[in-house]
């Protein structure tokens, strides 16, 4: 799967999803895109956008894209308080679909 690893995100964190064909933001040249204009581009090359933005999910109608959102609940963006949360994350990657927003808490 495909994996974009939003910007408000360490990346370092990519490292963790083993298994998955990670790329950042930054790396794709996509730093500072709306939350709007990033899902468009995103799910041209891209399967879910992994985030720690809570409000995307209301910002943002996923009816009919072919991208699904998730979502990381952690106390900070550090990737101390992420790490914890990979395994949940990748167990909801298996069976996550396009236009879908998933929570790992």
């Amino acid at each position: 799967m495909k994996l974009l690893i939003d910007e408000c995100l360490p990346r370092a964190l990519k490292r963790l999803f083993t298994g998955h064909d990670c790329r950042t933001v930054q790396e794709v040249g996509w730093s500072g895109k709306r939350n709007g204009d990033l899902i468009s581009v995103a799910e041209l090359e891209f399967d879910v956008l992994v985030t720690i933005d809570h409000g995307i999910r209301h910002q943002q109608n996923l009816v009919g894209r072919q991208i699904a959102i998730l979502i990381l609940v952690a106390q900070s963006n550090q990737i101390e308080d992420l790490a914890p949360l990979i395994p949940a994350a990748l167990t909801t990657l298996a069976s996550i679909g396009p236009g879908r927003v998933a929570w790992v808490e």
